[in-house]
């Protein structure tokens, strides 16, 4: 397949990167008293285990580990997809100097072929060049990374009975190292994850070296896809290896064009490592991410699918609607996290 880059691969890496622009420090911020309040089974429901990617929290400033597990509290979530920035800032990553609330409205626009002004192309040229030179400290930190500070970052979540079953660090794409891969792997491990997940970097030789790195750990590797979907999108990579898996997103599954969504889960349950749930419109009706049981995804459908079948991956909540006035993410998450129940019954 030819390589390219796509808007989904792209956000990883730049939630990752800026994610510790703002981070308070770990002493300033204190460690919550835990209490388990959320009851035995958690955001378990009916058998279903629903998760949430930390990339739903993206808008709010503190980035950092506590603020996160804080904000996953709030949600009464308990399974979830982490982000790479708040466990690397916790393990003494390079802070990030670029605001990711300044660079995703700019690069929405570019992609949308919308007009820059002379501004905001300086703008977001000085945000790439300066998320560039991070990048390069970062690959030199990795080299060292304790991964007793991921061990510790795993019992401070446990703590609180909260899951850590995905790891997205920008450690795994096509202008990453060797190193970098091996790090992410070995971090991911630590934290006691089953699979780290990342955007399908739509080139055969390196799902081939991802699935192979993987294996020495016992992991998997969940490739995300966003427009770019399809039913057989994934069949080379699980083809090349055990390790090689789908982090399927239905949203945008919908949104591509495919019809049956639901077909893809029962052909593929086992080799679905998560599943990333948002509700889009069909490519014919413009695809437009909406409030979820406001447009044409068959979430609830997927989510009794998931139960009456005994599916064990996990089902991710990933905020990507725009938030309404007066509202907040963690609102927004509650409110997905109701439809859930509600459609399990």
């Amino acid at each position: 397949m030819k390589n390219k880059t796509s808007r989904r691969q792209f956000i990883g890496a730049a939630s990752t990167l800026i994610a510790g622009s703002m981070m308070a420090s770990y002493d300033s911020f204190g460690v919550p008293n835990f209490i388990n309040n959320l009851g035995k089974s958690g955001s378990t429901i009916k058998g279903v285990r629903l998760g949430l990617i930390t990339y739903s929290f993206r808008d709010l400033p503190d980035q950092s580990a506590e603020a996160t597990l804080d904000y996953i509290r709030q949600c009464g979530i308990t399974n979830i997809e982490l982000m790479g920035g708040p466990a690397e800032s916790f393990a003494g990553a390079p802070k990030n100097p670029v605001d990711f609330r300044t660079l995703m409205p700019l690069w929405r626009k570019r992609q949308q072929k919308q007009e820059l002004t002379e501004e905001e192309k300086k703008t977001l040229a000085d945000v790439e060049a300066k998320g560039k030179m991070y990048r390069e400290e970062m690959a030199k930190w990795r080299l060292n990374a304790p991964m007793s500070k991921f061990e510790e970052f795993s019992k401070m979540y446990k703590k609180a009975d909260i899951e850590i079953y995905a790891f997205k660090p920008d450690a795994f794409g096509m202008q990453n190292t060797d190193t970098d891969i091996d790090y992410g792997l070995r971090a991911a491990k630590a934290l006691g994850a089953s699979h780290v997940t990342l955007e399908h970097p739509s080139n055969d030789a390196h799902t081939l070296k991802l699935g192979k790195a993987a294996e020495k750990y016992g992991l998997k590797v969940g490739y995300h896809g966003h427009e770019q979907q399809t039913p057989t999108f994934w069949d080379t990579a699980l083809s090349q290896s055990p390790a090689n898996a789908l982090n399927l997103d239905l949203g945008h599954y919908v949104a591509a064009g495919n019809t049956n969504p639901l077909d893809i889960i029962k052909q593929k349950h086992d080799r679905i490592v998560s599943m990333h749930m948002k509700d889009r419109k069909t490519k014919a009706n413009g695809g437009d991410n909406l409030p979820w049981g406001t447009a044409e995804t068959p979430l609830a459908d997927a989510l009794r699918l998931m139960r009456d079948n005994k599916y064990t991956f996990p089902a991710t909540i990933e905020l990507e609607y725009k938030i309404p006035e007066g509202s907040t993410p963690i609102d927004e998450v509650k409110k997905c996290l109701e439809f859930c129940k509600a459609a399990l019954g």
